[in-house]
C-alpha cells in the first residue's frame, strides 16, 4: 500500500514545492524522505551538490537513500527520461517509489524550454509507475516565468499547508511563444522557403564553414536541420522556412511552418514508439544538439536548434 499523501493514488503523484532558504529546503524535503525510508520504500535523491549536502546533513538514515549524481541525472531531458525509466523498472512490484530531483532551469544556467516540456510530459510518461515525485524550486534563483510554467505542469503543490491540489495545473498543453536566440538579432546567413532536406543540409553546412564547430557538432546541426525541414514539410503547413545564424563558436537554426505543431509536450523527448507526435529524428536531435526549443512566433510553429557554445 502506498503511504503518505499518495495513499490510494494510482500512477505518478507529481508535486512541486518552493523554498527560499536552505532551511526551508530541508523542512520540505527531509520529512518526505524520512517517511519513505521508514516505510521501506525506495527513496531516490538527484540534487545538485549543495542540496545533496543539505539532505545528508538532516536525513535520519542516509544509508536508506539512494543518491544519484544530479548533474548527470539531469544532463538533458531525453537522457533523464531514459535513465529514470530504467531505475523505476528496477523496483518492479514495490508499492511506492519516492524521488526528489533538482530540475534545471535558467537560474541554474540551463535552457528552460525542454525542461518545461519535461515537467509536463512526465505526468504521462511516468504514469505506469507507483511514483511520488517532489520537484522543489528555489525562489532565490527561479524566475517568475519559470515558476508559472512549473505550476502549470504539476498537479499538486507541497508546503506548510500540506499536499494540496494545484488550481494552476493544466492538463492541456499549449505551446509557449518561441524565444529568439541573441544571434537572431543579426541578418541570417541562410533564409530559404520550402527547401528540400538536401538543400537544408547544403545550406547549413555552408553557413558553418567559418565557425569553430567540432566535426561532431557540425554533423549534429546539419542532421538536425534536415530532420526539422522534413518534419515541417510532412507534418506542417507551407511555407516551410529555414534560417541560420552563426558566429565563430555557435550556430542557430530556426525552421518554421504555418502548422499547429505537435500536440504533446513529449514531442522530441521520447522516441517514436512512445508518442505518435514526434519521430525518431526529432528525438535524436534532442539528444545531440546543445539546445532544442519548440514554440510559436510570428513565423508560425518554430523549431530552434543550437550547437556550439
Amino acid at each position: 500500500m502506498r503511504t503518505g499523501a499518495a495513499r490510494g493514488h494510482e500512477g505518478y503523484y507529481h508535486e512541486t514545492a518552493f523554498y527560499g532558504s536552505d532551511a526551508d529546503f530541508q523542512d520540505l524535503v527531509v520529512p518526505f524522505l524520512d517517511e519513505g525510508v521508514s516505510a521501506g520504500e525506495p527513496v531516490l535523491v538527484a540534487c545538485g551538490a549543495v542540496n545533496e549536502r543539505l539532505v545528508r546533513d538532516r536525513v535520519a538514515d542516509p544509508s536508506g537513500v539512494r543518491f544519484l549524481p544530479g548533474a548527470d541525472q539531469y544532463a538533458r531531458p531525453t537522457e533523464t527520461i531514459l535513465e529514470y525509466r530504467k531505475l523505476f523498472a528496477e523496483y518492479a512490484g514495490v508499492a511506492q517509489i519516492r524521488v526528489v530531483g533538482d530540475v534545471p532551469h535558467p537560474g541554474t544556467g540551463a535552457p528552460w524550454d525542454w525542461w518545461s516540456r519535461y515537467e509536463a510530459a512526465v505526468n504521462d510518461l511516468f504514469a505506469e509507475f507507483p511514483l511520488w515525485g517532489l520537484c522543489p524550486y528555489d525562489l532565490r534563483t527561479t524566475s517568475a516565468d519559470v515558476l508559472a510554467d512549473v505550476l502549470r505542469a504539476h498537479p499538486r503543490v507541497a508546503g506548510a499547508g500540506g499536499h494540496l491540489v494545484n488550481p494552476d495545473y493544466r492538463e492541456t498543453w499549449t505551446w509557449p511563444r518561441a524565444c529568439p536566440d541573441p544571434l537572431e538579432t543579426g541578418h541570417p546567413l541562410v533564409d530559404l522557403l520550402d527547401p528540400s532536406p538536401a538543400e537544408a543540409r547544403h545550406a547549413v553546412s555552408a553557413a558553418c564553414v567559418a565557425t569553430r564547430l567540432t566535426r561532431d557538432e557540425l554533423d549534429d546541426i546539419v542532421y538536425a536541420a534536415s530532420e526539422a525541414v522534413t518534419n515541417a514539410l510532412i507534418h506542417g503547413k507551407p511555407p516551410a522556412r529555414l534560417r541560420a545564424w552563426a558566429d565563430g563558436a555557435r550556430v542557430v537554426v530556426a525552421v518554421s511552418d504555418r502548422g499547429e505543431g505537435p500536440t504533446s509536450p513529449a514531442a522530441g523527448l521520447v522516441p517514436t514508439e512512445r508518442t505518435t507526435t514526434a519521430g525518431l529524428g526529432l528525438w535524436l536531435t534532442h539528444r545531440t544538439c546543445r539546445e532544442v526549443s519548440l514554440g510559436r512566433d510570428e513565423n508560425g510553429f518554430t523549431i530552434r536548434l543550437v550547437v556550439g557554445g
